[in-house]
């Protein structure tokens, strides 16, 4: 059985920046991609970004693009991070990291991965 545990949420002003991490266990994740999605309320889970199997492809959101970086763990990959600078009020979310066998053309959906962590609080203040 897969396990997904993230950490790293808090809360920022904006402009600040927060790393969320993510470890999976009950499985080696080795073989899985592995993404991040948020939900804000009263809104739909939107995916965030997204890192390949190797760690060699990413994709991100246009809403975060240029100002999040997707990782792995370059050894047991069984972690991803995601780095969020110049944070933002709208970026205020609970985050959740996905992962399973997906392929970058439907990364941003999130009906695409079985496996989720039960998520961690980002909250930005003006």
């Amino acid at each position: 059985q897969v396990q997904l545990v993230e950490s790293g949420g808090g809360s920022v002003q904006t402009g600040g920046s927060l790393t969320l991490s993510c470890a999976v266990s009950g499985y080696t994740a080795i073989s899985f991609s592995m993404a991040w999605f948020r939900q804000a309320p009263g809104k739909e889970r939107e995916g965030v970004a997204y890192i390949s199997v190797g760690g060699g492809y990413r994709e991100y959101a246009d809403s975060v693009k240029g100002r999040a970086i997707i990782s792995r763990d370059s050894a047991a990959k069984n972690s991803v991070y995601l780095q969020m600078n110049s944070l933002k009020p709208e970026d205020t979310a609970m985050y959740y990291c996905a992962a399973d066998k997906v392929t970058n053309n439907v990364w941003y959906d999130r009906n695409a991965f079985r496996f989720w962590g039960q998520g961690t609080q980002v909250t930005v203040s003006s």
